[in-house]
C-alpha cells in the first residue's frame, strides 16, 4: 500500500485510526474498471451482513458494495493483489464478463452490492480461495453513529485504489472531511482521486472523556452526486438491503438477477 495522502501534523487520533483502517479493512478493497479500457475506475469493497446468531456461529450474507454507476459496463476487470488470495496467483487481473448484470443497484441511492458467490466459485475452479477482510456489522455504521457526527466537520478517511495511469491501482488511505447536510446526506469534503469512487469511508469516534479510546466506524460508501462527492451511510444501505430482500420474499416476479445463487451457498458461517 502506498503512504497516506494526508497532510503533516494531523494530532495522534488520525494516526491510530489509519492504523486500525489499515490493520482491520486493508483487504476489503478492490479496484475495478472497465475492461480493456482506461475508464470507468472505482473501487469496490467486500462486505457483510450479520443474518442470525447462534450457537453455532454467525450466519452473514456477503456482498462487494460500490458506487452504482461505474458497475454500468458490459465487460470490467478486477485487478487483484497478492494478499487477496491464496495460493497466489500468476495473474494480476480478473475478467468478468456481463458485469453490469451481476449488480443490484438499491433504489436512488447510487450504491450497487453484488453477491459474492460467483467470486468463490471461480477460485474454487482455479485451485485458490479469497483471502480478504470484510467491513462487519461490528464497524459499520448505524444510525446512531451518523447522528453522532454532529453538525460540524469531522475528519475522514477513505479506503482506495487510485488510478494515476499506470495501471497499479496502488491502495492509498485518502484524508478528508465530512459534515452533515441540510437534507439528511453526508457530503465529503476534500479531494477523491480517480479510482476511489465507491471506496468505504471511516472515522475514528472517540470513546469517553479522557480522549485516547475510539472506535472505528465504517460511515459508508463515496459516490459521485450532481457533480459533488457524497457518503451514503451504511444505516441507508441496510434499510435498502432489508427492503429488497423483503420484497424478494413477497413477491417472485421481482428481478433478482444480481442477488439470487443457489441456496447452499447463499450463506456464510463464520464460527
Amino acid at each position: 500500500m502506498s503512504d497516506p495522502l494526508e497532510p503533516p501534523g494531523l494530532p495522534a487520533l488520525s494516526d491510530a485510526t489509519i492504523d486500525a483502517i489499515v490493520g482491520h479493512a486493508g483487504r476489503s478493497t478492490l479496484p475495478f474498471q472497465r475492461a480493456n479500457r482506461e475508464e470507468r475506475h472505482a473501487t469496490a469493497f467486500w462486505c457483510n451482513e450479520l443474518v442470525e446468531t447462534s450457537a453455532d456461529g454467525e450466519v452473514v450474507r456477503q456482498f462487494l458494495v460500490t458506487a452504482g454507476e461505474p458497475t454500468r459496463v458490459a465487460m470490467a476487470e478486477f485487478t487483484l493483489r497478492p494478499e487477496l488470495c491464496t495460493p497466489v496467483m500468476s495473474a494480476d487481473k480478473l475478467l468478468m464478463t456481463d458485469f453490469a448484470e451481476g449488480w443490484t443497484h438499491l433504489g436512488d441511492l447510487g450504491v450497487a452490492v453484488m453477491p459474492t458467490t460467483g467470486l468463490h466459485a471461480h477460485g474454487a475452479r482455479k485451485g485458490w480461495r479469497w483471502t480478504t477482510d470484510e467491513i462487519t456489522d461490528a464497524i459499520a455504521a448505524t444510525e446512531q453513529d451518523i447522528v453522532d457526527l454532529g453538525d460540524g466537520p469531522v475528519a475522514a478517511y477513505l479506503l482506495g485504489h487510485v488510478a494515476d495511469g499506470d495501471g497499479t491501482r496502488e491502495q492509498a488511505v485518502v484524508v478528508g472531511e465530512i459534515a452533515r447536510t441540510g437534507n439528511g446526506g453526508i457530503h465529503w469534503n476534500g479531494d477523491l482521486p480517480q479510482g476511489c469512487v465507491g471506496a468505504p469511508v471511516f472515522i475514528g469516534a472517540r470513546l469517553g472523556g479522557d480522549g485516547h479510546r475510539f472506535k472505528l466506524v465504517c460511515v459508508g460508501v463515496a459516490v459521485d452526486a450532481d457533480g459533488h462527492h457524497e457518503v451514503v451511510s451504511f444505516d441507508r444501505v441496510r434499510t435498502a438491503l432489508a427492503a429488497f430482500h423483503s420484497d424478494k420474499s413477497t413477491d417472485r416476479s421481482t428481478d433478482e438477477t444480481a442477488l439470487t445463487v443457489e441456496p447452499r451457498r447463499r450463506w456464510w458461517r463464520r464460527s
